[in-house]
């Protein structure tokens, strides 16, 4: 049976993310009532008329710190007895397909973007469940990476994808990257498909697949594999 996975997205910069959640599958999953997206800007919970949102770092420092006051207005009026409140950080978990299969269980999740020097610890400490991190570097806000993270706990929502197999040959599925995808035609420009594609054989065809994920996954990403 699907379910449908309600997401609240608070940033500073909707624009950035409006277009990209609605197009392509997520936006077919919109459509289908699968994924339930609401998009909002955190400066509709400023206290100024300058819709200020960032204050100086106490201690000093460079760059500046999003102000709880907005934050905790926003999250709370938000969320829900039963949601999950993610704030996209560097200093996070890491995302992994696990985690986004993790949050997909959950019906509600409230995903907080931050800006400049991130936000006061205090709304950190209080008010988010989960901390991640889409991998080691820094971006201008975290707006991007709560569309890649939501973009990617998407696909594990029920009925997200038309071959729901399409999960369990993905890369990272038990710590192997994915095998080579080949389509017709099966002679192009002199460099053909592998005959055991070809074959119709079944078994062989996944024994293939197999060994070719462990031998990109040697070459690759050694670190998945156990010691």
């Amino acid at each position: 049976m699907d379910t449908k996975l309600t997401i609240d997205l608070l940033t500073l910069f909707p624009g950035m993310v409006s277009g990209f959640l609605s197009e392509s599958m997520v936006g077919r999953a919109v459509g289908k009532g699968l994924l339930d997206l609401r998009i909002h800007n955190l400066r509709d919970w400023a206290l100024d008329k300058y819709k200020e949102m960032d204050d100086r770092p106490f201690g000093g420092g460079a760059g500046m710190v999003l102000k709880p006051e907005p934050l905790f207005a926003a999250i709370e009026l938000v969320s829900s007895p039963q949601c999950c409140v993610v704030y996209m950080a560097p200093d996070g978990e890491p995302l992994s397909s696990g985690l986004a299969m993790d949050l997909a269980s959950n019906s509600h999740l409230v995903v907080v973007s931050g800006h400049y020097e991130g936000i006061d610890q205090r709304v950190r400490d209080c008010l988010v469940d989960r901390e991640i991190s889409i991998g080691d570097y820094v971006l201008t806000n975290g707006t991007l990476a709560a569309g890649v993270l939501i973009d990617c706990v998407a696909r594990h929502v029920p009925g997200f994808l038309g071959e729901e197999k399409s999960l369990t040959q993905d890369s990272f599925v038990e710590n192997l990257l994915s095998f080579p995808q080949y389509t017709r035609p099966a002679k192009f420009r002199g460099l053909d498909v592998p005959e055991v594609l070809l074959s119709g054989d079944h078994k062989a065809i996944a024994t293939w697949r197999r060994k070719e994920r462990e031998r990109k996954t040697r070459e690759r990403r050694p670190d998945l594999l156990p010691g």
